[in-house]
Order: structure tokens, then C-alpha cells, then sequence
């Protein structure tokens, strides 16, 4: 079993960054891929960034450039640095990670960005 923690969502004006956080815990081994969903108002979820083990990145096309996922795996965590945020970044965003656990999300960090 592998649990998630997210931290980091909040209320940010047009323009500005937040970075959000993702600590796994328990069968941290199996995990492989590390990232993030999003998912507004009425609207369905949207992939926005992974990382895998091995460093390599993939962005969704209205993040590239503003967004930026990491991971540090001595502690099991991933980041995604929000840089230029827009009100259609509004939505609750979701960690995940894959592996030979299958697919684990987290609960959810809610990031709002006012106009």
C-alpha cells in the first residue's frame, strides 16, 4: 500500500506561483511514475505533469512553460512549481503515483487563482 499527502494549494492572484507538494509513504519501492491530475468545476480531469524514476518529464499543452514537476526520491515526494497562474488553473489537483501498486491518488489540494 502506498498513502499520499498533499500540501501546498491555496488562494493566489493572476500571475503568481505556488508550489505544491506530494510525500509518499509505505511500499514506496513500487512506485515508478509520480504526478499530478487536475480536475475544475464541472469540467473533467486533466493529466498535468508526470515524472518517472529515471527524470523524464510530460507536461499538458496549458502548462508547458509556467509549470514544473520534480521529484526527490530519497523522500518519496514530488513537486509541482506553478509559475504564471491563471484563473483556469482554478481546480482541486491530485497526486498520484503508478507501479506495480497500480494507480494511488491522493485527496486532493484545492488552488485557486483570483483574476
Amino acid at each position: 500500500q502506498v498513502q499520499l499527502v498533499e500540501s501546498g494549494g491555496g488562494l493566489v492572484q493572476a500571475g503568481g506561483s505556488l508550489t505544491l507538494s506530494c510525500a509518499a509513504s509505505g511500499s514506496t519501492f513500487s512506485i515508478i511514475v509520480m504526478g499530478w491530475y487536475r480536475q475544475a468545476p464541472g469540467k473533467q480531469r486533466e493529466a498535468v505533469a508526470m515524472i518517472t524514476s529515471g527524470d523524464s518529464t510530460n507536461y499538458a499543452n496549458s502548462v508547458k512553460g509556467r509549470f514544473t514537476i520534480s521529484r526527490n526520491n530519497a523522500n518519496n515526494t514530488v513537486y509541482l512549481r506553478m509559475n504564471s497562474l491563471k484563473p483556469l488553473d482554478t481546480a482541486v489537483y491530485y497526486c498520484y503515483v503508478t507501479g506495480r501498486i497500480g494507480l494511488v491518488m491522493g485527496q486532493g489540494t484545492q488552488v485557486i487563482v483570483s483574476s
